[in-house]
């Protein structure tokens, strides 16, 4: 089954439009139909692995430790952190196709990918 994923609202809009534009079959939604703007971690967490989405964010501070204390207490279909400074809005594109098209739902399950080197721990 192919990935599903959930933006943060922290994301920039640019690369959701991007993915979608590229790939119209790529099931991403944008953090305003939760909507999620405002929400803490954790609850963004929640509300994307109730779905089955894989989350999207630039958070790389902060999101890591949360996800690892949400996966002590229930599975989690996986997180993706691009941060911002350092991964190009066309590189974010291009990592979130190719894990969209190589990856199925199991593969990131509690695991979290680091843009840009796509290393998976």
């Amino acid at each position: 089954m192919k990935l599903r994923f959930q933006a943060d609202a922290d994301l920039n809009h640019a690369i959701v439009t991007g993915v979608l534009r590229r790939s119209g079959s790529l099931d991403f939604r944008r953090a305003s139909a939760v909507p999620l703007s405002g929400l803490a971690d954790p609850t963004v967490l929640a509300l994307a692995a109730d779905d089955a989405r894989v989350l999207v964010s630039h958070d790389v501070n902060t999101m890591p430790v949360h996800f690892q204390d949400f996966i002590e207490n229930r599975t989690c279909p996986g997180l993706i952190l691009i941060p911002q400074t350092r991964v190009s809005i066309g590189d974010s594109i291009d990592g979130l196709i190719l894990l969209w098209e190589t990856l199925d739902t199991g593969d990131l399950q509690n695991r979290v990918c680091l843009f840009p080197s796509l290393v998976i721990y």
